[in-house]
C-alpha cells in the first residue's frame, strides 16, 4: 500500500534514516490517511533516543522528553518525534510511571490502544501493520492491541476513547474488548475532568452523536454522567411523546449540526425531567418546571466537567429557554429575542426544533409551523433593525443622571423602558421615554 505523506514528514524521517535510525509516521495519522482523511496531527516514531534526535535538527521542544518525545519545528509547522519506547507501569491509571527507549518497532507498537490506531508507515518500507490494523479498518472494528484488560489498566481513558472513535468512524467495538470496558468503568474514577470533557465532546460532535447510548450500556455513563441514567429509566406517559427521557434525548443529538454548543444542549435540554415528573390521576406525566431544573444541572454538570464559562453559559441559557414558546407576534418575538439574546436566538429555534423531532406525531406539525412562523418574526425584526437592547434605547444612563435619577434606580428606569419600547418599537422617542423617567422617579 502507498501512501503520500507531506513533504516536511517525509523530510524529518529520511533525515533520521540518512543517520542509519528507523523511522515512521505512525498510529491516528496512518488510519486517517489510509481513511481517506485528512491527519489533525503528524507523529513520527524513530530508534533514534531523543537526544540523538536534538543533535541531528537544529530546532527542538523538549514537550515530553521523559517519555521519548521531542517536537521538531520546520518552520511555522511543529511535528512530534517519540522514541520507540517501552511503557512501565501505569500507578494513576492514565500515565506510564517510566519508559524503556527501545529499538523495537514491534515493542512500541504494542503498547499502542487499538488496532487501527498502531500502524506505522514510511514510503521506502511501506505499511508496517503487526497487529491487524487493516483488516479491522476493512471490518470496522475497535479492537484493543493484545489483552483489552491490559490495555484499560494501563489507561482507563482509552475507554472512553474507544465509543469515541466507534462514532467517530462508525465502527463497532469488538466483543471482548466490550466486555473488558464493562469490567473497568470504574478506573474512569481515575481520570482528569478535563480528560473526560474532551472525549465527551469528541463523540458528540461526531456524525454518529446517537452512539453516546453506549456510554450509558456500558456503564459509563453512571461513573461520569449519572444525570444521563436517570434520564433513560424516566418514563414519558404523555401523548406528546413516544420514548422514555433519555431515548428522546438521544433521538435529539444527530437533528441539530455538529456543533460543540448545540450537542451539549441536546443532551443536557430535559435532564430536568426526572427530578420533575409528576403523574396525575389519570397517569399522565407532567413535568413542570424541569427546563428550570435542567439549566440548573446542566450547570453543575458542565463545571464538573471544567468547561470553559463562555460554552457553559450559552449551553445554560439555551437548555433554560428550550421549552418557552413565544407566539410568532412581533411583541412576543422581540421580548424572546431580549431574554435569549439576538445571536442566540437561531440556536435556541435550532434546539426547539430537534426537541420537536423527536417527539410523538400528536399536534407535531403544529409545533414545527410556530417555530417556523417565530422564525419569520425573527428575520422581519432583524430586517426593520427594531430596538432589541438598552444600547437601542433612545436615552441611556447620562440623560437619567442629567435629570436627577441615580443610583439602581437608572437600570429600573431603563429596563422598564426597554420592556415598553419592545412591546411598541414606536415608544423609543427620547422625549416620550423622559417623560416616562420623570414618572417613574416621581412616583418611586
Amino acid at each position: 500500500m502507498k501512501l503520500k505523506l507531506p513533504a516536511k514528514v517525509n523530510f524529518i524521517i529520511d533525515i533520521l534514516r540518512r543517520h542509519d535510525f528507523e523511522a515512521y509516521a505512525v498510529g491516528g495519522c496512518v488510519r486517517d490517511l489510509i481513511l481517506a482523511k485528512e491527519p489533525e496531527d503528524w507523529d513520527i516514531t524513530t530508534s533514534a533516543t531523543p537526544e540523538q534526535v536534538k543533535q541531528i535538527f537544529r530546532r527542538t521542544v523538549d514537550t515530553g522528553i521523559e517519555h521519548g518525545t521531542v517536537t521538531v519545528l520546520l518552520e511555522e509547522d511543529h511535528f512530534e518525534v517519540t522514541t520507540y519506547r517501552i511503557d512501565g507501569a501505569y500507578t494513576d491509571g492514565r500515565h506510564p510511571d517510566g519508559v524503556t527507549f527501545t529499538p523495537n518497532l514491534k515493542e512500541d507498537l504494542r503498547r499502542r490502544d487499538f488496532t487501527i490506531n498502531a500502524m506505522a508507515y514510511n514510503e521506502k518500507i511501506g505499511l508496517v501493520d503487526l497487529y491487524g490494523g487493516m483488516n479491522d479498518l476493512q471490518n470496522h472494528v475497535i479492537r484493543c492491541v493484545g489483552n483489552p484488560d491490559e490495555r484499560f489498566d494501563e489507561d482507563a481513558l482509552r475507554i472512553l476513547r474507544a465509543v469515541r472513535f466507534a462514532a467517530q468512524l462508525g465502527f463497532r467495538i469488538d466483543a471482548p474488548t466490550y466486555e473488558s470496558i464493562k469490567t473497568h468503568v470504574s478506573r474512569l474514577e481515575m481520570i482528569s475532568a478535563e480528560r473526560i470533557r474532551v472525549e465527551i465532546v469528541k463523540l458528540l460532535i461526531s456524525k454518529n452523536p446517537q452512539m453516546f447510548v453506549e456510554l450509558y450500556r456500558l456503564g459509563i455513563t453512571s461513573v461520569i454522567m449519572p444525570e444521563f441514567d436517570r434520564c433513560m429509566e424516566t418514563p414519558q406517559n404523555t401523548p406528546h411523546h413516544l420514548y422514555c427521557v433519555g431515548e428522546h434525548i438521544l433521538r435529539t443529538l444527530p437533528v441539530v449540526p455538529q456543533n460543540e454548543v448545540l450537542r451539549l444542549t441536546m443532551l443536557m435540554h430535559d435532564f430536568g425531567k426526572p427530578e420533575m415528573r409528576f403523574t396525575d390521576s389519570l397517569g399522565r406525566d407532567h413535568f413542570k418546571g424541569h427546563a428550570v431544573a435542567g439549566a440548573k444541572i446542566a450547570r453543575e454538570v458542565m463545571r464538573r466537567l471544567k468547561f470553559d464559562n463562555e460554552t457553559t453559559d450559552r449551553v445554560v441559557k439555551l437548555v433554560y429557554y428550550h421549552d418557552y414558546r413565544p407566539e410568532p407576534d412581533d411583541a412576543s418575538v422581540r421580548l424572546a429575542i431580549y431574554y435569549i439574546g439576538k445571536e442566540l436566538f437561531p440556536d435556541y429555534l435550532t434546539v426547539q426544533w430537534a426537541d420537536t423531532s423527536a417527539k410523538s406525531p400528536y399536534r407535531q406539525e403544529e409545533k414545527f409551523k410556530r417555530i417556523r412562523d417565530v422564525n419569520e418574526v425573527y428575520l422581519r425584526i432583524l430586517g426593520r433593525n427594531d430596538p432589541l437592547t438598552l444600547k437601542d434605547l433612545a436615552i441611556n444612563g447620562n440623560d437619567l443622571v442629567a435629570a436627577g435619577i441615580s443610583g439602581k434606580e437608572i437600570g429600573d428606569i431603563l429596563e422598564a423602558a426597554l420592556l415598553m419600547v419592545l412591546h411598541d418599537p414606536a415608544a423609543n422617542d427620547r422625549e416620550l421615554l423622559m417623560q416616562y423617567a420623570a414618572y417613574r422617579h416621581s412616583h418611586a
